[in-house]
Protein backbone atom coordinates (compact mmCIF):
# COMPACT_ATOMS: atom_id res chain seq x y z
CA UNK A 1 0.00 0.00 0.00
CA UNK A 2 2.41 2.71 -1.39
CA UNK A 3 2.46 6.25 -0.76
CA UNK A 4 1.19 7.21 -4.33
CA UNK A 5 -2.00 6.73 -3.17
CA UNK A 6 -5.02 8.70 -1.71
CA UNK A 7 -3.80 11.00 0.90
CA UNK A 8 -4.36 10.31 4.45
CA UNK A 9 -7.44 10.65 5.66
CA UNK A 10 -7.50 12.57 9.35
CA UNK A 11 -10.09 12.43 11.48
CA UNK A 12 -8.58 13.99 14.45
CA UNK A 13 -5.03 16.28 15.61
CA UNK A 14 -3.88 17.62 18.36
CA UNK A 15 -0.27 18.58 19.65
CA UNK A 16 -0.18 15.05 21.42
CA UNK A 17 -2.40 12.79 19.25
CA UNK A 18 -3.53 11.88 15.49
CA UNK A 19 -6.57 9.48 14.54
CA UNK A 20 -6.42 8.35 10.99
CA UNK A 21 -9.21 6.74 8.96
CA UNK A 22 -7.32 3.27 7.93
CA UNK A 23 -7.97 2.30 4.25
CA UNK A 24 -8.25 -1.89 4.15
CA UNK A 25 -4.83 -3.30 3.39
CA UNK A 26 -2.69 -0.51 5.86
CA UNK A 27 -0.19 -1.99 8.21
CA UNK A 28 -0.19 -0.60 11.53
CA UNK A 29 2.79 -2.64 11.81
CA UNK A 30 5.50 -4.01 9.80
CA UNK A 31 4.99 -7.50 8.97
CA UNK A 32 6.84 -10.19 7.01
CA UNK A 33 5.70 -8.92 3.78
CA UNK A 34 8.09 -5.34 3.98
CA UNK A 35 5.29 -3.45 3.00
CA UNK A 36 5.76 0.20 3.79
CA UNK A 37 3.84 0.87 7.12
CA UNK A 38 0.80 3.12 8.10
CA UNK A 39 2.91 5.06 11.07
CA UNK A 40 5.42 5.97 8.08
CA UNK A 41 3.33 7.63 5.94
CA UNK A 42 2.13 9.62 9.35
CA UNK A 43 5.68 10.33 9.81
CA UNK A 44 6.28 11.68 6.72
CA UNK A 45 2.50 13.94 6.65
CA UNK A 46 3.77 15.57 10.16
CA UNK A 47 7.48 16.20 8.65
CA UNK A 48 6.06 18.20 5.85
CA UNK A 49 2.71 19.94 7.31
CA UNK A 50 4.85 20.84 9.83
CA UNK A 51 8.29 21.25 8.38
CA UNK A 52 10.00 19.80 11.04
CA UNK A 53 13.59 18.72 10.65
CA UNK A 54 15.23 15.79 11.97
CA UNK A 55 13.29 12.62 12.86
CA UNK A 56 9.60 12.96 13.69
CA UNK A 57 8.60 10.77 17.16
CA UNK A 58 5.25 8.59 16.47
CA UNK A 59 3.92 6.30 19.36
CA UNK A 60 1.66 3.31 17.78
CA UNK A 61 -0.86 3.29 20.60
CA UNK A 62 -2.64 0.55 19.82
CA UNK A 63 -3.38 -1.71 15.84
CA UNK A 64 -5.90 -2.81 13.54
CA UNK A 65 -6.27 -5.91 11.31
CA UNK A 66 -4.58 -5.38 8.05
CA UNK A 67 -7.62 -5.79 5.66
CA UNK A 68 -9.67 -4.26 8.27
CA UNK A 69 -10.89 -0.86 8.41
CA UNK A 70 -11.00 2.64 10.22
CA UNK A 71 -10.41 4.52 13.31
CA UNK A 72 -6.18 4.14 14.59
CA UNK A 73 -4.69 6.47 16.41
CA UNK A 74 -0.97 7.50 16.94
CA UNK A 75 0.47 9.60 19.83
CA UNK A 76 2.68 12.72 18.39
CA UNK A 77 4.36 12.86 22.52
CA UNK A 78 5.87 10.68 24.69
CA UNK A 79 3.19 11.65 27.51
CA UNK A 80 0.49 10.85 24.88
CA UNK A 81 1.81 7.38 24.39
CA UNK A 82 2.60 6.36 27.73
CA UNK A 83 -1.11 8.02 29.46
CA UNK A 84 -2.85 6.45 26.10
CA UNK A 85 -1.07 3.07 26.28
CA UNK A 86 -2.57 3.09 30.03
CA UNK A 87 -5.88 4.26 29.29
CA UNK A 88 -6.42 1.42 26.65
CA UNK A 89 -4.91 -1.24 28.96
CA UNK A 90 -6.99 -0.35 31.99
CA UNK A 91 -9.54 -0.43 29.33
CA UNK A 92 -10.50 3.65 29.69
CA UNK A 93 -11.37 3.80 25.89
CA UNK A 94 -14.81 3.06 24.31
CA UNK A 95 -14.38 0.94 21.13
CA UNK A 96 -17.31 0.43 19.13
CA UNK A 97 -16.72 -1.44 15.62
CA UNK A 98 -19.09 -2.20 13.05
CA UNK A 99 -19.09 -5.77 11.21
CA UNK A 100 -21.18 -7.09 8.15
CA UNK A 101 -22.02 -10.86 8.55
CA UNK A 102 -23.43 -13.21 5.94
CA UNK A 103 -27.11 -13.68 6.10
CA UNK A 104 -29.69 -12.74 8.22
CA UNK A 105 -29.60 -12.46 11.74
CA UNK A 106 -32.68 -10.20 13.22
CA UNK A 107 -32.37 -9.66 17.04
CA UNK A 108 -28.87 -10.89 18.10
CA UNK A 109 -27.71 -9.33 20.79
CA UNK A 110 -25.64 -10.40 23.72
CA UNK A 111 -22.34 -10.69 25.46
CA UNK A 112 -19.65 -13.52 23.94
CA UNK A 113 -16.96 -14.24 26.79
CA UNK A 114 -14.62 -16.86 25.32
CA UNK A 115 -10.80 -17.91 25.93
CA UNK A 116 -8.68 -17.04 22.93
CA UNK A 117 -5.76 -18.98 22.00
CA UNK A 118 -3.18 -17.28 19.05
CA UNK A 119 -2.05 -19.95 16.62
CA UNK A 120 1.25 -17.74 15.48
CA UNK A 121 2.12 -20.40 12.28
CA UNK A 122 -1.73 -19.78 10.94
CA UNK A 123 -1.96 -15.32 12.19
CA UNK A 124 -5.24 -16.96 13.44
CA UNK A 125 -6.85 -17.38 16.89
CA UNK A 126 -8.97 -20.08 18.44
CA UNK A 127 -11.94 -20.29 20.43
CA UNK A 128 -10.40 -22.88 23.49
CA UNK A 129 -11.04 -23.90 26.94
CA UNK A 130 -10.31 -21.79 30.00
CA UNK A 131 -7.14 -23.02 30.93
CA UNK A 132 -5.30 -24.06 27.33
CA UNK A 133 -1.69 -22.95 26.79
CA UNK A 134 -1.99 -19.44 25.87
CA UNK A 135 -5.73 -19.09 26.54
CA UNK A 136 -6.51 -15.08 26.75
CA UNK A 137 -10.15 -14.11 28.06
CA UNK A 138 -12.01 -12.09 25.66
CA UNK A 139 -15.03 -10.13 26.06
CA UNK A 140 -17.26 -8.50 23.77
CA UNK A 141 -20.71 -7.02 23.43
CA UNK A 142 -23.08 -7.34 20.08
CA UNK A 143 -25.99 -6.23 18.62
CA UNK A 144 -27.85 -5.71 15.57
CA UNK A 145 -28.30 -2.98 13.61
CA UNK A 146 -29.73 -3.37 10.37
CA UNK A 147 -31.21 -5.99 8.30
CA UNK A 148 -30.11 -6.25 4.24
CA UNK A 149 -30.55 -8.59 1.66
CA UNK A 150 -28.21 -10.85 2.22
CA UNK A 151 -25.96 -9.45 5.18
CA UNK A 152 -26.77 -8.21 8.81
CA UNK A 153 -25.14 -5.15 10.35
CA UNK A 154 -23.99 -6.02 14.05
CA UNK A 155 -22.56 -3.45 16.37
CA UNK A 156 -19.68 -5.03 18.59
CA UNK A 157 -18.58 -2.93 22.04
CA UNK A 158 -14.60 -4.27 22.50
CA UNK A 159 -13.89 -4.92 26.84
CA UNK A 160 -10.80 -6.66 25.60
CA UNK A 161 -8.40 -6.25 22.50
CA UNK A 162 -7.11 -10.04 21.96
CA UNK A 163 -5.85 -10.48 18.64
CA UNK A 164 -8.30 -11.31 16.01
CA UNK A 165 -11.15 -10.82 18.35
CA UNK A 166 -13.64 -9.70 16.68
CA UNK A 167 -13.37 -12.25 13.77
CA UNK A 168 -12.64 -15.30 16.08
CA UNK A 169 -15.25 -14.85 18.64
CA UNK A 170 -17.58 -13.95 15.50
CA UNK A 171 -16.49 -17.11 13.62
CA UNK A 172 -17.30 -19.65 17.10
CA UNK A 173 -20.76 -18.10 16.72
CA UNK A 174 -21.25 -19.31 13.18
CA UNK A 175 -20.92 -15.44 12.16
CA UNK A 176 -18.81 -14.99 9.31
CA UNK A 177 -17.39 -11.46 8.42
CA UNK A 178 -18.05 -10.77 4.18
CA UNK A 179 -14.56 -11.14 2.78
CA UNK A 180 -13.06 -12.48 5.44
CA UNK A 181 -11.99 -16.05 3.84
CA UNK A 182 -9.64 -16.52 6.76
CA UNK A 183 -12.56 -17.15 9.19
CA UNK A 184 -15.06 -18.73 6.85
CA UNK A 185 -16.05 -16.25 4.31
CA UNK A 186 -17.78 -17.61 1.12
CA UNK A 187 -15.83 -15.28 -0.91
CA UNK A 188 -13.08 -12.48 -0.64
CA UNK A 189 -13.80 -8.58 -1.49
CA UNK A 190 -12.31 -7.21 -4.31
CA UNK A 191 -9.88 -5.70 -2.78
CA UNK A 192 -8.97 -7.89 -0.37
CA UNK A 193 -10.61 -6.03 2.92
CA UNK A 194 -13.17 -7.56 5.45
CA UNK A 195 -16.27 -5.53 6.56
CA UNK A 196 -15.07 -4.82 9.67
CA UNK A 197 -14.96 -1.82 10.72
CA UNK A 198 -13.31 0.26 13.71
CA UNK A 199 -16.20 2.84 14.01
CA UNK A 200 -15.78 4.66 16.75
CA UNK A 201 -13.12 5.26 19.88
CA UNK A 202 -14.19 7.62 22.60
CA UNK A 203 -11.94 8.40 25.36
CA UNK A 204 -10.85 11.35 28.16
CA UNK A 205 -7.98 12.84 26.56
CA UNK A 206 -4.90 12.17 28.65
CA UNK A 207 -3.75 15.65 28.83
CA UNK A 208 -6.57 18.22 28.47
CA UNK A 209 -8.72 15.72 30.17
CA UNK A 210 -11.43 16.69 27.55
CA UNK A 211 -13.55 14.04 26.47
CA UNK A 212 -13.01 13.08 22.76
CA UNK A 213 -15.26 10.89 20.44
CA UNK A 214 -13.79 10.09 16.98
CA UNK A 215 -15.94 8.83 14.28
CA UNK A 216 -14.35 7.00 11.61
CA UNK A 217 -16.67 6.92 7.87
CA UNK A 218 -17.14 3.97 6.33
CA UNK A 219 -15.65 3.04 3.33
CA UNK A 220 -17.10 4.14 -0.27
CA UNK A 221 -18.95 0.68 -1.13
CA UNK A 222 -23.00 0.29 -1.32
CA UNK A 223 -23.26 -2.04 1.59
CA UNK A 224 -21.37 0.38 3.97
CA UNK A 225 -22.99 3.51 2.78
CA UNK A 226 -26.20 1.94 3.16
CA UNK A 227 -25.03 1.22 6.56
CA UNK A 228 -24.19 4.85 7.19
CA UNK A 229 -27.79 6.47 5.45
CA UNK A 230 -29.60 3.92 8.09
CA UNK A 231 -27.81 5.48 10.81
CA UNK A 232 -28.29 8.93 9.90
CA UNK A 233 -32.38 8.21 9.31
CA UNK A 234 -32.47 6.78 13.17
CA UNK A 235 -30.81 10.57 14.30
CA UNK A 236 -33.22 12.63 15.34
CA UNK A 237 -33.60 15.61 13.29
Amino acid sequence: MASNRQPLEILFEDNHLIAINKRGGDLTQGDQTGDEVLPDLVKAYIKQQYNKPGAVFLGVIHRLDRPSTGVVLFAKTTKGLSRMTELFRERGTQKTYWILVEGQHPGLEGTAIDFLAKNAKLNKSFVTKEGAPNAKKAILHYKTLLILDRYTLLEIQLETGRHHQIRAQMAAMGLKIKGDLKYGAARPNPDGSIHLHARKLAFQHPIKNEQITIVAPCPQDALWQACETHEKSQKPQ
